[in-house]
Parts: C-alpha cells; sequence; structure tokens
C-alpha cells in the first residue's frame, strides 16, 4: 500500500546497538573506538540532524548510552534477538509514525540518508524504504512506518529473524547510494576500523 512519505521531523531516528557483537569478541560495538571516539557518537552526529528525535536501543551498558541525552530502549525479550527485535520496541517507544533505522557500527553513514529514503518511499508503491549500493541492499538502514508493528511482533514470535528476509517481503522501495557504497561499510573486526579510518582520512 502507497503511503504518503514523512517529512524528516516526522520521524524517529533509531541507532541499534543491541546487538552482541559476536564477530567482534561479544564486544559492545557501539561503544568500539573509531578515530578517536565511540561509534555511537559518530552515528548520532550523523543522524541527528536529519530527523525530528531519537532513540538508542540497547541490550548491555545503557547507563552510557543514556549520558548522551538520548532516550535508550532495550529489546522487549532477553536473547540478542537481531535487529528485528530492536525495531520492534523502536516502534512501540517511538512517538512519531516512522523510524528509521541504522545500524550502530557504520561509522560513515550519509548526511543525506533520511532524504534519500523519503524520495524513494515518495517515488515508489511502497510501504518501506531500505537502501541499496548498486550491487546489494542494506536493510537495516530502512525507513518504515510503525504502523507495521502488529505484523512485526507476529513474525518475531513466529521465529523470524533474519531483518533481510523481513524487509524484502514487504517490497521496498529503494534509496540508491551507488555512488557513495563506502557509507554502507560496517565494522566487525579491528582490521575494519584500520581500514575504515584510513578510508576516512582520504575523504577529508
Amino acid at each position: 500500500m502507497k503511503r504518503t512519505a514523512p517529512t524528516p521531523r516526522e520521524i524517529t531516528g533509531v541507532i541499534l546497538a543491541g546487538g552482541r557483537g559476536r564477530r567482534m569478541g561479544c564486544v559492545d560495538k557501539g561503544l568500539v573506538e573509531f578515530a578517536g571516539r565511540p561509534l555511537i557518537e559518530w552515528i548520532l552526529d550523523a543522524l541527528a540532524p536529519q530527523v525530528g528525535t531519537l532513540l538508542i536501543n540497547a541490550n548491555r551498558h545503557r547507563e552510557i548510552y543514556a549520558g548522551y541525552g538520548v532516550p535508550v530502549i532495550a529489546d522487549s525479550e532477553p536473547g540478542f534477538n537481531g535487529p528485528l527485535a530492536g525495531m520492534l520496541c523502536a516502534m512501540r517507544a517511538a512517538r512519531t509514525d516512522w523510524i528509521l533505522t541504522v545500524p550502530c557500527d557504520g561509522p560513515l553513514l550519509p548526511p543525506d540518508l533520511a532524504r534519500g529514503l523519503i524520495a524513494a518511499l515518495a517515488s515508489d508503491d511502497a510501504s518501506l524504504a531500505t537502501v541499496t549500493e548498486g550491487v546489494r541492499i542494506h536493510p537495516v538502514y530502512a525507513l518504515m512506518p510503525v504502523s507495521l508493528e502488529p505484523e512485526l511482533s507476529a513474525d518475531l514470535a513466529a521465529g523470524t529473524r533474519k531483518v533481510a528476509d523481513w524487509i524484502v517481503r514487504h517490497r521496498p522501495a529503494l534509496a540508491d547510494f551507488s555512488d557513495r557504497p563506502q557509507a554502507f561499510s560496517n565494522i566487525n573486526s579491528a582490521e575494519d576500523v584500520a581500514r575504515l579510518e584510513a578510508q576516512l582520512k582520504t575523504s577529508t
């Protein structure tokens, strides 16, 4: 069903920092240092100007995240059930009709991410939008209405865990960032930190 695209102020930005960080030894990735600052600070600075309000989804170190002056919400169920669980609790907590989710481990977040997602949604017959860098989609970067909460709740209860499967099922509008594929690089290792820090230096 086609929906009227929101304005930036009608969107709650959600930083998904509730993962287990298994590939990095179960560290809290939002607090990993990148170019001298925790990853969460890079995401907050990039996302805040693009949306009306913010939430952080975190299941550990909530007091540290709360120190940034942003409401912190935890997954409804224990067990680190993935990005979809974070999206669900954000839909329940948001005071806007739309949320824009991003991962905590992608420090090169585009400054026009929200604008691109809004434009894609406005031009397509879709219920939500995500991004592509020309090769594949990055479904954790998503603009979606909170009215999908009952459906997502039921799907999680039925065992759905893969965010890509859930997003693609809705035939999302795609915001094309193929001119900046590096913007969606994420950090899963110390090598990724070094590589993206070098990339940051060459782009500034």
